[in-house]
């Protein structure tokens, strides 16, 4: 038996995540093709690559079919019901840095915080007969924020697309979405509310509090984390 560790199949997250684990002497490299999701590990003995979507991560972590994996801080909190059960941050890896914000179009020179949102809304669903519609991947966390900041009239529409579009797409008046930079909020003519975000993410390295472990793996475990400094 072995130790899986779930790191993110493509992109600069596998490159970062390889980094931050070869500068504490755990070498991670793919095997075979890029189509290949498995990988080699060397360095400590007993741990199992796995090479995952950063989306399935949380999932895999949560069914204790990972023990370890790396994935953003929005993506547990959104997949996972009372995601703190499930599983355990160890360390942020200080990378993948990104927050879920709230913005409305730049035209709505009078709506800067979660009040004004509350105001425009009651004013919208008054004038058009149905609720504003905000666009959103992240359901769980945008309804959880908005209830705290007494937003209440809009309906959450799921956006599996560009969310940034849909403001400009006439499907939805306001988004909540993951930024960087907020350039393409820019581009397509958005604002963020002046408020702290709903999240502030980044790749982040968990640990399964489900996924059982044998005494054989439960050595293997002390010496990753203590290899790893945690």
């Amino acid at each position: 038996m072995s130790i899986k560790l779930g790191v993110p199949s493509k992109g600069r997250l596998m490159e970062k995540t390889f980094d931050w684990f070869g500068a504490r002497g755990i070498g991670l490299a793919r095997s075979g093709s890029e189509r290949e999701y498995s990988g080699e590990v060397t360095g400590v003995e007993g741990v199992e690559l796995v090479l995952l979507s950063a989306g399935e991560i949380p999932r895999e972590l949560a069914a204790g079919r990972i023990h370890l994996g790396v994935t953003g801080t929005d993506l547990v909190q959104e997949k996972l019901v009372q995601w703190d059960q499930k599983v355990a941050p160890l360390a942020e890896l200080g990378f993948g840095h990104a927050d879920l914000i709230v913005a409305v179009p730049s035209c709505w020179v009078d709506v800067n915080t979660l009040d004004d949102l509350d105001a425009a809304a009651a004013a919208f669903r008054a004038r058009h007969g149905f609720r504003m519609r905000i666009a959103t991947k992240y359901h769980r966390l945008v309804r959880a924020y908005l209830h705290e900041g007494g937003v209440s009239d809009y309906q959450l529409v799921d956006s599996q697309g560009a969310t940034e579009g849909t403001v400009k797409n006439l499907t939805a008046e306001a988004i909540a979405d993951i930024t960087s930079s907020g350039e393409t909020l820019r581009a397509n003519h958005l604002k963020i509310l002046a408020e702290e975000p709903v999240l502030r993410s980044q790749a982040t390295l968990f640990k399964s509090r489900v996924a059982p472990l044998e005494e054989g793996e439960r050595e293997t475990m002390r010496l990753l984390q203590d290899r790893l400094g945690l």
